[in-house]
């Protein structure tokens, strides 16, 4: 029998375990490796359209993930002074949803539940060196650990080590957008359920999202800054300072969710931007997933990248022995769809958050002609990638049914 092919791959969010699943169908090694200690559960809700649903689909995780779609059933716009612009009802829908929107968490559970048994999942440790080696890559592990890999795949998001190690610093690919967001979360006194609230001003918005009608919702805080803040991106007290700084004066639960930004535990700052890169291969290294190609938050396009890269890139693994040739294949069939998405990053920034009085106000106008949340209709960058098909041996009933449920 011949060696399995093994490879290691950096990061345990989405595109890691996603491409894990598909590897060890394909008869890999695989070796998984996070810095966190445990899965990460919680994050803000993402979304899966297009092509990523496919992939699901063909995961068997459809329908623990139909579950817990969560989109909202209303959604109410303010203006700079909390008063009500648009309070719109979600589009009916008859039958099965095209599209999801679940919590990152869940989608995390999941894809975890499919390979927990089958890849070596090394968590609290993270990569310290990576050395070229007669056939493979060493690597060395911040617990001393070392091993050769055949291959490395860098998993471990936007700001990835894997990909300032092996392919050079971020600002050589990072685009800047113009926009900083905080994410956490905070209490919901108002007992909001299922319903999203949108408080805009130009160049300001606030959100808060409840997905369910728990005690506690979504907080999202973005602004427009023309350069970014290098030293609110450094510094933990730095970053709550320019959020207080920004929203100071302004009304509506502005105060309240400025506070939770001071106090919470779970603040996830950072600016708006895309990882933009002429290549996403370098010898025996590749990178998937917002790594490689990350859409920003403004295309809600990212989850869906990762899924559906994650599964390209395990495809060409698969349908050639030689890692040249298979990266060249990956690179050739999701260049398209990367570049497709990425051009929608426009279109949702000048939607969600417009920049200038006039636009806001345009925006504004249109909303109050509506009765409804527009149809989510499929936009043709959604589906702008076709799936190959895998030859190899048909995934065991068992590793659906391994999955978890969702929480």
């Amino acid at each position: 029998m011949t060696t399995p092919r093994t490879v290691l791959i950096s990061g345990a969010g989405v595109s890691g375990p996603a491409l894990a699943y598909w590897l060890h169908r394909a008869g890999f090694a695989v070796t998984v490796v996070e810095k966190a200690g445990a899965p990460r559960g919680g994050g803000y809700p993402v979304d899966i359209r297009g092509t990523a649903a496919e992939v699901v689909r063909r995961m068997g995780l459809w329908p623990w993930l139909r579950q817990a779609h969560v989109a909202p059933r209303r959604a109410t716009f303010l203006d700079a002074a909390g008063r009500t612009v648009a309070s719109l009802r979600a589009s009916a829908y008859e039958g099965e949803p095209r599209d999801l929107e679940i919590r990152r968490g869940d989608l995390a559970d999941a894809l975890y539940g499919l390979v927990r048994d089958d890849v070596e999942f090394l968590f609290g440790d993270s990569v310290t060196r990576f050395d070229p080696a007669a056939h493979g890559i060493d690597v060395t592990f911040r617990s001393g650990r070392q091993s050769t890999y055949d291959l490395v795949i860098g998993a471990d998001g936007m700001h990835s080590a894997t990909r300032a190690a092996l392919f050079g610093p971020e600002d050589r690919y990072h685009r800047y957008l113009a926009h900083c967001f905080a994410l956490f979360t905070l209490p919901n006194p108002a007992r909001l359920a299922r319903e999203l609230v949108l408080w805009n001003t130009p160049g300001k918005a606030a959100a808060l999202y409840a997905t369910g009608a728990g005690p506690e919702v979504h907080g999202f805080l973005t602004f427009h800054r023309p350069e970014p803040p290098r030293d609110a991106l450094r510094d933990p007290d730095a970053r709550r300072a320019l959020v207080a700084e920004v929203f100071a004066g302004e009304g509506w639960e502005i105060p309240r969710m400025v506070a939770a930004v001071r106090d919470t535990d779970d603040l996830f700052f950072d600016t708006a931007g895309q990882i933009r890169m002429p290549r996403w291969t370098r010898g025996r290294a590749a990178l998937v997933g917002d790594a490689a190609y990350a859409p920003s938050f403004l295309t809600g396009q990212g989850t869906s990248l990762a899924l559906s890269g994650a599964y390209v890139l395990a495809h060409a693994l698969a349908a050639h022995r030689d890692h040249t040739a298979a990266f060249a294949a990956y690179e050739d069939r999701m260049r398209p769809y990367v570049t497709a998405n990425q051009a929608l990053v426009d279109e949702g920034g000048a939607t969600l958050f417009p920049v200038t009085a006039a636009a806001l106000e345009q925006r504004d106008a249109r909303l109050r002609t509506l009765h409804a949340l527009p149809s989510s209709r499929p936009r043709p960058a959604h589906t702008a990638l076709t799936l190959p098909a895998y030859e190899e041996r048909p995934a065991p009933s068992s590793e659906v049914t391994r999955a978890r449920p969702v929480r």
